[in-house]
């Protein structure tokens, strides 16, 4: 069966409206942060080259390096999401007649659920990072892309928040309370200021358009 990744646009929504439970936000995510992450790539491409941003060129090119592995590795995490949820709702259906049977059950439920934070928790870092990228581009990529480093920013913003509700509902089902509040910690940490930041760089978009 090909990856998510390797479908039609359409394939994908089709997936994503239906019964299943995958692929669902986890996944929207993760687009949501590659898309992030091809955006800032764009205004890269359409800066580099250009005499009258020969000054920033390198920095273009560098930046380019940073967002097309950074696209690399979220569009990874769309099947990455699915795979564990999937591998999560397995461990549901395990049996659970005998005492023993539902004590093998939770411990592979608990497990499965510490993966399934992870998976998310790694996402909204990516996606911290694709709006840290977006910004550069914002600020000194190619003013006819302007708009599309504006919706670099928004995009990578999106997919971090998302993530987040992720990361929530999978710790609120943890019984280790010390790894959820340790995961739960990072994740503010990540989140601290970025509705700050991400309404900065869509204002200073607007007054380059």
């Amino acid at each position: 069966m090909s990856e998510i990744k390797d479908q039609s646009i359409q394939n994908f929504l089709d997936e994503l409206a239906g019964k299943s439970a995958t692929p669902g936000g986890g996944s929207v995510a993760a687009l949501m942060g590659a898309q992030s992450a091809a955006l800032t790539s764009m205004v890269c491409n359409l800066t580099i080259g250009k005499p009258a941003y020969a000054e920033v060129e390198a920095e273009m090119q560098a930046l380019l390096e940073k967002s097309e592995a950074l696209r690399k590795k979220l569009t990874g995490l769309i099947q990455a999401d699915i795979d564990v949820f999937n591998r999560l709702m397995a461990r549901y259906g395990l049996p659970k007649d005998s005492g023993q049977d539902k004590a093998i059950r939770s411990e592979a439920i608990q497990n499965e659920l510490k993966e399934a934070t992870e998976v998310p928790l790694d996402c909204a870092r990516a996606c911290a990072e694709a709006i840290e990228l977006s910004q550069i581009a914002a600020d000194k990529g190619y003013l006819g892309a302007i708009s599309d480093a504006g919706a670099a920013v928004m995009a990578g913003y999106c997919g971090l928040k998302m993530a987040a509700l992720n990361v929530y509902i999978n710790t609120n089902s943890l019984k280790d309370k010390a790894f959820a509040e340790a995961k739960l910690t990072e994740l503010e940490a990540i989140l601290k200021g970025v509705d700050v930041v991400a309404e900065e760089i869509y204002q200073m978009v607007k007054t380059k358009l």
